[in-house]
């Protein structure tokens, strides 16, 4: 089927050569094309350039977005959407000053959704998962990793990683699974924790690996959570059953979790509130995207990452949703971006550019997604009409998204 998106305002994130990641300076620039069209043809982008360069050709579908733009989808490389319940309130125990880990320690946070989990039928995760899924696409994501952590038995990591597969194969979405077995301590390991990561390296990644079950290996590499040394355990694991490390690190402390992502080349780092000149240096020259999580941070009141920093030093910056039940309640990636300019002081492009091309990096689809580009998937979405391009980032409060399209259908 080839269809023509005719009349466009302004293209936008156009590559005539397709990049993986953005990095630096570079992240502040993003090209456009004014009065524009867009070709699709079999799921993949055909062509693009100025109306008044358009050949005479036959089109089956041919969409008027006169006074609308036209953006790439945007790609969330960080969230833990297959959960059970909502958790509001912990959301009222923080108002009232209590601590992320003062909650845990009281048995909420992690554990509390794992016990949820657990009890959940996989019917049930599947059904809720598929209705955040179609809320996210209505905001403009066309691609999501999506990591397990809510289990913590082997049992209810596979049960969590058998829905995630379902949803691979029944949303139009580009999806990628994350194994996250050591997200949090159970209880009864509590004093022993070393038992709990006996537990993931000798049931929970070879029982993934051998259903096929997971893209990639996870660690929450934190003060109070698995330490270095644990860590390291794990992805190495992990690594001989062919999937690549993604860490999260330093949201508590400076943990020695982003030196560890690079040591293993870890696809991504992801939180990174705490983060230092060591670290910042550790990451220069690596494959490893930093991503940050402006909505845990956000939500948590905790202090921000250092983006401009990092963008200083030449590094690339990813940003995701981080959509979870306890801290980041939100799958919305066009509230991301206002996140990014506001609470970061990133430029417009900067976000873009970070919720797009390296956020699509962080969860290995930037050779076929992130931006406008002839050969990629046809993953883009239509604005409802505006001024500029900034106006996207400027209304946080609306949804300025009016049509979507996905593997080149409209949805």
């Amino acid at each position: 089927m080839k269809i023509l998106i005719k009349n466009i305002k302004e293209l936008v994130q156009v590559e005539q050569t397709p990049r993986l990641k953005v990095c630096g300076t570079d992240m502040a620039k993003m090209a456009t094309v004014k009065e524009a069209y867009l070709i699709i043809e079999d799921e993949m982008i055909a062509d693009f350039g100025e109306m008044k360069n358009l050949k005479e050709q036959r089109f089956d579908q041919e969409v008027d977005a006169t006074g609308r733009m036209v953006f790439p989808s945007f790609c969330d490389s960080h969230t833990h959407l297959v959960y059970a319940g909502s958790r509001e309130i912990e959301y009222i125990d923080k108002i009232r000053g209590l601590s992320y880990d003062e909650i845990a320690k009281r048995g909420g946070g992690i554990l509390n959704s794992a016990k949820r989990v657990q009890e959940a039928s996989e019917d049930q995760l599947y059904e809720d998962a598929m209705l955040r899924l179609d809320n996210i696409i209505r905001y403009g994501t066309g691609a999501v990793e999506i990591k397990s952590g809510y289990g913590m038995t082997t049992e209810a990591e596979m049960k969590m990683l058998r829905v995630i597969r379902r949803l691979k194969e029944n949303s139009p979405l580009t999806i990628k699974s994350t194994l996250l077995g050591a997200h949090g301590i159970p209880m009864e390991y509590r004093g022993r924790q070393e038992k709990f990561v006996d537990l993931v390296i000798d049931e929970m990644i070879p029982q993934a690996a051998a259903e096929g079950l997971a893209d990639y290996i996870d660690v929450f590499c934190d003060e109070g959570f698995f330490t270095v040394a644990d860590t390291e355990r794990m992805l190495e694991a992990g690594i001989k059953y062919g999937m690549r490390p993604k860490i999260h690190a330093n949201e508590m402390a400076r943990s020695g979790g982003i030196q560890c992502a690079v040591r293993y080349n870890a696809l991504s780092c992801d939180h990174l509130e705490y983060t230092g000149p060591e670290e910042i240096e550790a990451l220069k020259g690596s494959e490893t995207m930093p991503t940050v999580l402006p909505g845990a941070a956000f939500f948590l009141n905790m202090q921000h990452a250092p983006v401009r920093d990092m963008m200083e030093a030449g590094l690339p910056v990813a940003m995701a949703s981080d959509y979870n039940p306890g801290s980041s309640p939100s799958g919305n990636m066009q509230l991301v971006l206002s996140f990014a300019c506001v609470n970061y002081r990133m430029l417009p492009e900067e976000a873009f550019n970070a919720t797009t091309i390296n956020s699509g990096y962080a969860m290995g689809v930037s050779n076929e997604l992130g931006s406008i580009a002839v050969g990629k998937r046809a993953n883009f979405y239509i604005t409802k009409p505006i001024a500029t391009y900034e106006y996207m980032p400027y209304a946080y409060g609306e949804n300025k998204v009016e049509t979507v399209f996905l593997n080149g259908k409209q949805y």
